[in-house]
């Protein structure tokens, strides 16, 4: 099956936030989840200008909150206005616990109906780790997302050429019609720029992929009782229907003409994120994106928080395992492909089966079931005991 990749409008930033500070960055966090109008927050018009789309909604945003950190990807303009305020009224030594990305990054969007879940990861992330170009791949409900430096866009798009892929100026987009080659999905982390050059094979990219995790001391772990479920928010025609009244209708209860994004969300979903994060959740990964509706990976124990305001499979588990690279640089290259396709080759995964790698600023977590998480946990302890 075909995949489709898209450029998506803007630049972008990752921030870490330790745990230990989650407190402080809440309101903060929720000021970019709620966006208001384009000079509410700053008086800056200019500074915001491509923050948001044209009806108010976020390009992309991902706010991850995990058992090692709290992870921001959001528009470079929404760290400059809202994040880097708080980070600069800190004490000086706090201060520098938060990481804010020096370079912007570009994201592409992935759509890829009816293709397995690994070529997701294998097909896209592979050239991207053999030309040494770092990543960050965020899987969602729906679709998946690819985060580069953005001074790489164009050495992203030579190396998926170079492997077969496509590219159509008329729809902006790569396609792929290639076999697929592999079976997991899910979000990758970069690894660290090759003080040698790129490895020519993906045998070789795995070698030094699992040499640099010995070598980091990374030694991956299970939460006790941390099951995750993957799901969606609602397509409510209700609120389309809403937004598409007269505006003039709308200007007789004082609303004015101006749309806001409050008119096309579902507020009772936003209410049970607001409510989750105010608690600190234990694991709550949520992605807004362009198109798509809401995606959420939270720990299964917050379903009673959202009620029925989500879709999708809420009766299985899935288990993550998690490798703490808090050492690791943001710019690094190659840690999803060498993590996930060598466990992938080794578990001999069926096509059925689901492998996901959600990356955030300074971890990774490779999300399996609980059959399957026990099995990786062996094959990374065979691996990465071995003498380098």
């Amino acid at each position: 099956m075909n995949a489709q990749i898209s450029f998506l409008e803007g630049t972008f930033s990752l921030i870490h936030i330790p745990l230990a500070l989650y407190s402080n960055f809440v309101q903060p966090i929720l000021q970019v989840l709620l966006p208001q109008t384009p000079d509410a927050h700053s008086g800056s018009p200019d500074l915001e200008l491509g923050a948001l789309t044209a009806d108010n909604q976020h390009g992309f945003l991902n706010i991850s909150v995990t058992p090692i950190e709290c992870s921001i990807v959001c528009h470079s303009n929404w760290t400059k206005i809202v994040f880097e305020p708080i980070i600069k009224r800190l004490p000086k030594d706090v201060s520098k616990t938060v990481s804010v990305s020096k370079n912007s990054y570009a994201v592409f969007s992935v759509f890829s109906a009816g293709m397995d879940a690994g070529s997701r990861v294998v097909d896209l992330t592979s050239p991207l780790a053999l030309a040494g170009i770092p990543i960050f791949f965020i899987t969602t409900y729906y679709s998946d997302f690819i985060l580069v430096p953005t001074k790489d866009r164009q050495s992203v798009v030579k190396a998926l050429l170079a492997r077969g892929f496509v590219f159509s100026e008329e729809e902006a987009s790569f396609k792929s019609g290639g076999p697929s080659t592999a079976h997991s999905r899910g979000a990758s982390q970069s690894s660290e720029p090759p003080s040698t050059p790129p490895p020519s094979s993906l045998g070789e990219l795995q070698a030094r992929t699992f040499e640099l995790l010995r070598k980091r001391n990374v030694v991956p772990y299970v939460e006790a009782d941390l099951r995750l479920i993957q799901c969606s928010g609602r397509e409510s025609s209700s609120i389309r229907e809403y937004s598409d009244r007269p505006t003039g209708s709308r200007a007789q209860t004082g609303n004015g003409f101006r749309k806001s994004w409050v008119d096309t969300v579902d507020t009772k979903l936003y209410t049970s994120i607001i409510s989750a994060l105010v608690s600190q959740p234990r694991f709550l990964s949520i992605t807004l994106a362009q198109d798509d509706p809401p995606s959420l990976l939270l720990d299964k124990l917050l379903l009673n928080v959202f009620g029925d305001s989500l879709v999708g499979p809420t009766e299985g588990t899935l288990v993550p395992i998690f490798l703490d690279l808090d050492n690791f640089p943001f710019e690094a290259t190659g840690i999803v492909s060498g993590v996930a396709g060598k466990l992938v080759q080794e578990m001999q995964m069926a096509e059925s089966a689901e492998l996901s790698y959600l990356s955030t600023a300074r971890a990774g977590a490779v999300i399996l079931s609980d059959e399957q998480s026990l099995k990786a946990m062996d094959i990374f302890k065979a691996l990465l005991s071995k003498e380098g």
